[in-house]
């Protein structure tokens, strides 16, 4: 029992033709700079809340 037939004609010699100037630029978006943010916690704060979340992470 099949999934439907299908003609192996329409398989045959499939061509596109495609422009490269319609295409999309994956690079349209990039940017460059620096992303910064503002914390109240410590260094040392912050490494701790990361351990507890690779223990949390590890006891799952």
């Amino acid at each position: 029992m099949g999934f439907g037939s299908y003609d192996e004609s329409e398989q045959r010699d499939q061509t596109v033709n495609a422009d490269a100037d319609e295409g999309v630029s994956v690079h349209e978006n990039d940017h460059d700079g620096k992303v910064t943010f503002d914390s109240d916690a410590s260094t040392d704060d912050l490494l701790s809340k990361l351990e507890e979340m690779k223990d949390a992470d590890e006891d799952d």
